[in-house]
């Protein structure tokens, strides 16, 4: 449980810290190609933070993959907990790191780094396109990490699919797909305006993915998914 706890913990960590931090750097330099410059420091971090996690505690990193995993019985209750519980402390610890390190001005204005929701986007607009990428995201966690014959290939894929979804709708919500990603820059921020669709919306679509893995096409199948350990 230790080696579970400090392996999402740092992961966790590492994706507020930099994905706020390119968010804030976008901010202050004015930079014009600043939507592709967030996706890919959240693509690359992801990618890198998962891989390196991902035969330790699995390299969930998301409070919704691992309620997925948790609904689709792939991981214990206990387990869950504390994964949820170190993703949560690490994105609050990031986002103090950001607090402490940024110009008070950037964070002000970036919210911590944090996702908004765009003015003529609804509440239940928000939380189908929250719940539409993190299908996309949960789906593609299945298919290269999950599934006993995915390709190795860490977790590349799983990171383009984060920058994919932030490309596509990164203006309207922020692209969270991530409870804890939303949940620590809120709380440095005290802007928790939100916060119901970034939780609902990406509990929702990874559920949906890992139920279309495990009930449409996993099963029948002789070679079972790989355990959560070796996720």
């Amino acid at each position: 449980m230790r080696k579970h706890f400090i392996a999402e913990f740092i992961g966790t960590f590492a994706l507020v810290f930099v994905g706020g931090g390119a968010i804030m750097m976008a901010q202050q330099t004015g930079n014009t190609a600043g939507l592709l410059q967030v996706a890919v420091a959240h693509g690359l971090i992801l990618a890198l933070m998962v891989s390196a996690t991902m035969n330790v505690s699995g390299g969930h990193l998301n409070p919704a993959v691992t309620t997925a995993l948790l609904v689709a019985r792939r991981i214990t209750p206990t387990i869950a907990g504390v994964h949820i519980l170190a993703q949560l402390i690490g994105a609050l610890a990031a986002a103090w790191a950001l607090k402490m390190t940024m110009p008070t001005a950037v964070f002000v204005a970036t919210q911590a780094g944090g996702q908004s929701i765009a003015l003529d986007v609804t509440p239940m607009q928000a939380v189908v396109l929250e719940a539409i990428a993190t299908f996309f995201l949960m789906f593609v966690i299945y298919g290269t990490a999950v599934y006993v014959n995915a390709p190795r290939i860490g977790g590349l894929a799983i990171g383009l699919t984060i920058a994919a979804d932030i490309l596509a709708i990164g203006p309207l919500t922020g692209a969270s797909m991530n409870p804890a990603r939303s949940f620590g820059p809120a709380i440095a921020s005290g802007v928790l305006a939100g916060q119901v669709i970034y939780w609902v919306g990406p509990m929702l679509g990874a559920i949906a993915a890992a139920l279309v893995w495990e009930f449409g096409m996993l099963r029948g199948e002789t070679a079972p998914a790989k355990p959560e350990k070796s996720m």
